[in-house]
Order: structure tokens, then sequence, then C-alpha cells
């Protein structure tokens, strides 16, 4: 299409000069616009600016096809209303005076016009505005910030969720925490609890070793009494002779005896006995006698552990060891009890009762206690009855010879 636009000489478009030798024949300028249809055009510009319906609408130029207009919202629409926007669909109407023509074929996919309608029709207009551009959709589909809100939403959850969680873990910490120190202190009372009985065990332990030292028992003391323990030999006759308190002066051993048992020895003025034990012999001399008391203190050459003395009496009752060589069989041994504590009498001195076996050849053995201390020298027993035996109290030995 050619158009051309000139200065303007109030004559519509297309018409003629009234007379070209008229007033306006001497104004110079160009011809006024001229609009030439197409091929298979059915309608034109009217002078008046309307259309008209007699002449062909232009078709697209084969050559070049229009683009169908699909912007953001889809395809457009095929038709203008007088209303505003007209959907798929809406019928067409014709163009009214004023309205302005669809884009010429030369000008397809011009922004902001429809492409041209079928054959025969032409676009309608917007009511009020001719020629107005098209009303299109200003807003997105109502689902899109929806979508859109759901990232955030799932995030607020997300940190929600996270800090419950953690909220919960630190309520269970300090729990634990509080659940530790509870531990701890129950702990440290059963600690000191049992420390407690531990002090009270070893109190017990210790007590009851020392119940257990003083308890009676035999085999212990015949075990730590027999080595001190001598068969002593006088001339024709035998005894039980014991090795008592420290060393002597001038070296050697002290040891008590009965005086009847050396007594023939000593009255024949001899000083001179014998101790034997297993098979061995040991010289030993009288030193001194005590003939109311019925004891005599010997010494050996030869050094022997001596036997401890019982610094209290004894008491009736008290469990006792008689340690001796009865009828000769030296290393015998025979329990009893203290059964009584008898005073001096018709001459002789004060005497120890008890009920352990004893025979000829004891006389003059060590009467042992549980604590294995020396308690008094047997000395003889009853003649027809049993379980009668006397012994010197090893005090009234030791008072009287200074030796223990």
């Amino acid at each position: 299409m050619t158009a051309g636009f000139g200065s303007g000489d109030g004559r519509p478009a297309g018409a003629e000069p009234a007379d070209a030798s008229g007033s306006m024949a001497g104004r110079p300028g160009p011809l006024p616009p001229r609009i030439e249809p197409q091929p298979g055009s059915t309608w034109s510009t009217t002078p008046s600016g309307g259309t008209d319906p007699a002449r062909p609408v232009p078709a697209p130029r084969a050559e070049r096809p229009v683009p169908p207009n699909t912007g953001q919202w889809g395809p457009p629409p095929t038709a203008f209303g007088g209303a505003g926007h007209q959907g798929p669909g809406a019928p067409t109407t014709a163009p009214g005076p004023g309205a302005y023509p669809p884009a010429a074929p030369g000008f397809p996919g011009v922004t902001g016009y429809p492409p041209p309608g079928p054959a025969g029709t032409a676009p309608s207009t917007t009511a009020g505005y001719p020629g107005g551009p098209a009303h299109w959709p200003a807003s997105p589909p109502a689902d899109r910030p929806t979508r859109r809100r759901w990232p955030a939403v799932l995030a607020t959850v997300a940190v929600v969720v996270l800090a419950a969680v953690a909220g919960l873990q630190a309520y269970q910490l300090d729990r634990l925490g509080d659940r530790l120190a509870d531990t701890d202190r129950r702990l440290a009372q059963a600690q000191d609890g049992d420390l407690a009985r531990l002090d009270s065990l070893d109190k017990r332990a210790e007590t009851l070793e020392k119940q257990a030292g003083a308890a009676f028992n035999p085999e212990a003391v015949a075990s730590a009494v027999l080595p001190s323990v001598f068969r002593v030999r006088a001339g024709e006759f035998t005894g039980t002779a014991f090795a008592v308190g420290k060393p002597a002066s001038g070296g050697g051993t002290n040891l008590f005896t009965n005086f009847h048992v050396v007594e023939a020895v000593w009255d024949g003025g001899g000083r001179e006995v014998f101790l034997e034990r297993t098979s061995q012999r040991f010289p030993a001399t009288i030193v001194k006698v005590d003939k109311t008391n019925d004891v005599a203190h010997l010494r050996a050459s030869g050094k022997f552990s001596g036997l401890v003395t019982a610094p209290a009496a004894a008491k009736s009752g008290q469990q006792i060891v008689v340690v001796g060589a009865p009828l000769g069989l030296e290393d015998s041994v025979t329990t009893g009890v203290v059964s009584a504590l008898r005073p001096a009498q018709g001459g002789s001195g004060p005497a120890i009762q008890f009920d352990a076996p004893i025979n000829p050849g004891n006389s003059g053995g060590p009467v042992i206690n549980g604590s294995k201390e020396v308690v008094g020298i047997a000395t003889a027993k009853a003649r027809n009855a049993e379980g009668i035996g006397l012994a010197v109290p090893i005090k009234v030995a030791c008072d009287g010879f200074k030796i223990c």
C-alpha cells in the first residue's frame, strides 16, 4: 500500500480539487493521499473516514503469512467487542462509522492489533474508543501465588519442627544431667557407707583374730611348747624339765623341774643330770632346790628357747595343756581344765588342781594355758582317783628362783 500525507488542504482524502483555477490552484503541495486496494479486497476507505462494506477486505499476503499473536497470556481473542475483551467464539460486528480498518496486509504482526479475521469480516472495535488497543488480561492465573507460597510455608513448618526437636533434646539432656548428678550423689553416699562398713568389718576381724588367738587350740599350744620340753634322767629316776625365761647370765639355759625328780642325786651329793630329746642327750647341773614347794632349778650348757610364764594366776575353768614324758614317753600331751586353786596345807605350798590325765614321768612338766603361757609345774596326782592332778603355781617358782 502506498500513502502520503501533505500539509492538509481541508479536503477529504481521495477527493479531487473542485476547480483547478480556483482559490486553491495556486497553493503548491503534494496530492492528497490515495489508498490503493490490494487484490482480493472487498472494502475501502470512504472519503468520510468510514468503511464501505461493499468493497472487499484485504487478505494477507500469501508469501508472508501473519504469525499468530501468542503473547504471555496465550492466543489473542478473535475480535474486540464494544464493551471490552471478547473471548474466542464471540460474535464479530461489522465496523461502524469512524472505526479504523485492520492493519494493512503489508504490515503483519503489528503490536497492539489482532491478526485479521476471516475474509469478508471486519474486526470489532472497542466501544467508545475506535481503533483502541486490545484489553489483555493484566493479572496472572490465580493458582500461581498459592504455588509460590508453598516453599515458605514448608520452610516455616520445618523451622518449627526443628525448634521443637531441639527443645525436646535440650529438656532430655537437662533431665539426664539431673539424673547423673543424683546418681553421683547416691554413689558417693554408697561409697561412704561401704567405707564405714569396711572399717567396721576390719575392727570386727581384728577382734575375732584376738579372740581366735585367745581361743584354746591344743595343737597350736603343743607345737609351740614341745621344742622347750625335755625328758630329764637323774640316776635311776626319770621325769620332765622345761626351759624358762631368758638365757642364763654365764650362757646356757635355765630349766625348772620337781625336787623329788632329782632328790636322789641331790641327797647323794651329786649335781649332774641329763636332758634327753629325740635321741639327743644334754648335760645339766642342779643349781638350787626348794623342798617345801617341790621345785628345783637346773642349768644346761646348751641354748634352748625358754617358755613364757603367765603374769596372772590360773582360774577355775581355764583350759590347759600338760606336756611331759609319762613312763618315759617323751613329748606326750594331755588336755583339761583348771578344777580349783588349793591353798597351802600341811607344810606344802598352794596348788592348782586340774583334771588333765598325768602319770609317773609327768612330774616337772609345764601346765600351759591357751595363750601358750606357763601357769604351773605338774607335781602329783591323787592315788586311787581319776582326774585329780596337782601343780605348783609358776609364780611360786619364779619368786623363789628369780629366773623367769
